[in-house]
């Protein structure tokens, strides 16, 4: 049931100020008019200004502590390799059998033939193609924020069919001494890339 309403007496009194739409000061004049007494008011009186420009100095980097990203990356890389360590998934016993001539096969197949027309790509080795291509396939999830292997591991496990040449790239790679550049996915890299200080 609405409430009633109260029809005796005097509503209270607001202490609120109204609005007031009339008056000189609250004359309205189309967009591109000026009223005349602003006009004089612009051209007599000399607009002079001090502007002073602060530049902040660029904060410091310390460029040898990682980043939240890269510090969870470097922990599940490291997570990974001792699980490796305790024993080998049969994946992976898979994974270190295949050769490097496989590898370049299973590239080939995948548009590696096109490598010329690619100019942007010419410098890379074919390792870092094959990790990149990985990288950008949005149907093994997301690459941002994981490691490559565990990523790996998530696609396999959820039978996403990831490609088992990775899995040998990132094994092959990771024997090497940049286990954090291989485990970490381009995007990444460039997501969270530091400002040089010198530019």
């Amino acid at each position: 049931m609405p409430p009633k309403r109260r029809t005796e007496g005097t509503a209270p009194k607001s202490h609120q100020s109204t609005l007031a739409f009339h008056g000189a000061a609250n004359k309205v004049t189309k967009a591109g008019t000026r009223a005349p007494s602003a006009k004089k008011n612009l051209i007599s009186e000399p607009v002079v200004k001090d502007i002073k420009v602060e530049v902040d100095a660029p904060d410091t980097v310390d460029e040898a502590q990682p980043t939240t990203v890269e510090a969870a990356i470097i922990e599940q890389t490291e997570q990974e390799v001792a699980a490796q360590k305790v024993a080998l998934t049969p994946e992976e016993v898979t994974a270190k059998r295949i050769t490097d001539a496989k590898i370049k096969k299973y590239w080939l197949a995948r548009g590696g033939k096109n490598e010329k027309l690619k100019v942007h790509q010419k410098d890379l080795s074919m390792h870092e193609k094959i990790l990149r291509e990985f990288d950008m396939s949005g149907q093994y999830g997301p690459c941002t924020g994981i490691a490559r292997l565990k990523r790996w591991k998530r696609a396999h496990r959820l039978d996403l069919e990831p490609p088992i040449e990775v899995l040998a790239v990132l094994l092959k790679e990771q024997e090497g001494d940049n286990k954090l550049l291989v485990q970490r996915s381009h995007v990444d890299e460039l997501l969270n890339s530091r400002a040089d200080e010198d530019a």
